[in-house]
């Protein structure tokens, strides 16, 4: 497919909780703009199977790996000349995760603070997206697509998790100011499936990004 090459460079993240599609989405723009795609590293986390077993345990230093890759990631997208599509940003790792487990008494409070004093120093040397998509589901829909991927570590994450992570992303979006934010219902919007909700969601952002007018035409049947 013929690359897009713009005139202003973006950096368009995704945002949302788990299993609701984030890095099917970024595959997918990443095809039809020709943009550079960066993804959340998960595979190669270190601590994220014994977090899943002993959040207590693990919390601390699993968000810390997390904190560390995500900055060397924005690092590596400051460095990167052409448009850009991230999986996950660095500030709802502190906004919705970690200020989730101090609430849940997972984080210590000495905890919490050594991680907010980092988390402040290196965000103060990142640039911040250009437009923030927010992609939203329901639990039961974020259950649903959970046990239909091949993810061990993630078919006991409980209801209630994730409908705390959903509050936290929330009330995050609400006061988000570094950029532009789009907020896209995804209840019923399967774009990982479906080619009409596909093409809708792409015609969306493109629209968004001043792209509308030669995505539209290739995506016409």
């Amino acid at each position: 497919m013929e690359h897009i090459r713009l005139a202003r460079r973006h950096q368009v993240t995704i945002a949302g909780n788990i299993g609701v599609g984030k890095s099917t989405l970024v595959q997918i723009l990443a095809e039809e703009f020709g943009w550079q795609p960066y993804y959340e590293l998960v595979a190669d986390h270190p601590y994220l199977d014994d977090y899943y077993a002993d959040r207590e345990r693990w919390g601390f230093h699993s968000q810390i790996w997390f904190l560390t890759q995500r900055y060397e990631q924005h690092q590596e997208i400051a460095d990167t000349p052409v448009s850009v599509l991230q999986d996950r940003s660095i500030y709802e790792d502190y906004e919705v995760f970690v200020k989730g487990l101090l609430e849940q008494g997972i984080f210590s409070h000495r905890d919490f603070r050594t991680y907010r004093k980092l988390f402040i120093a290196l965000t103060r040397a990142i640039t911040p997206p250009t437009l923030l998509v927010y992609l939203h589901a329901s639990v039961p829909t974020l259950l649903e697509r959970i046990n239909g991927r091949a993810r061990s570590y993630e078919q006991a994450i409980p209801a209630d998790y994730l409908e705390q992570l959903n509050r936290r992303y929330d009330e995050w979006v609400r006061k988000f100011e570094l950029c532009p934010v789009m907020t896209i219902e995804t209840d019923g919007l399967d774009f990982a499936h479906d080619v009409q909700a596909r093409r809708e969601v792409v015609a969306l952002i493109a629209q968004t990004v001043g792209l509308g007018g030669v995505v539209l035409e290739r995506l016409m049947p």
